[in-house]
């Protein structure tokens, strides 16, 4: 699945920090998945943003990453999603990655 920066530091976000050791491995797996290179960090020149706990890049060289996200590991992301959609804690940066796993998963696009 193609995911530009925003939409993998928002899956870095979400991704859940206690599970079973299956669950952990998973995830484990999906956060190397998800974070940048040597070489994306250089191309993209993240660096800290102004606010604490916040990155700043350069948008003209945000190209997507095709990341390979198996099934047990999208279950997880959609697991995430819904739990923030219940708590009605779902804000408009997770939007896109609701269309893609939760409304995209509906027609089988997933």
């Amino acid at each position: 699945m193609e995911l530009n920066v925003v939409e993998r530091l928002n899956l870095l976000s979400i991704l859940p920090k206690e599970g079973n050791f299956i669950t952990l491995k998973i995830v484990h797996r999906l956060r190397e998945a998800l974070s940048f290179t040597e070489l994306e960090v250089k191309a993209l020149n993240i660096r800290p943003g102004t606010e604490a706990g916040t990155v700043q890049w350069d948008t003209v060289a945000d190209i997507p990453k095709e990341v390979s996200i198996g099934e047990k590991a999208t279950d997880i992301i959609v697991e995430a999603l819904k739990e923030l959609d219940k708590q009605k804690k779902l804000t408009d940066q997770y939007f896109g990655l609701y269309e893609k796993f939760i409304e995209g998963g509906k027609d089988g696009q997933r």
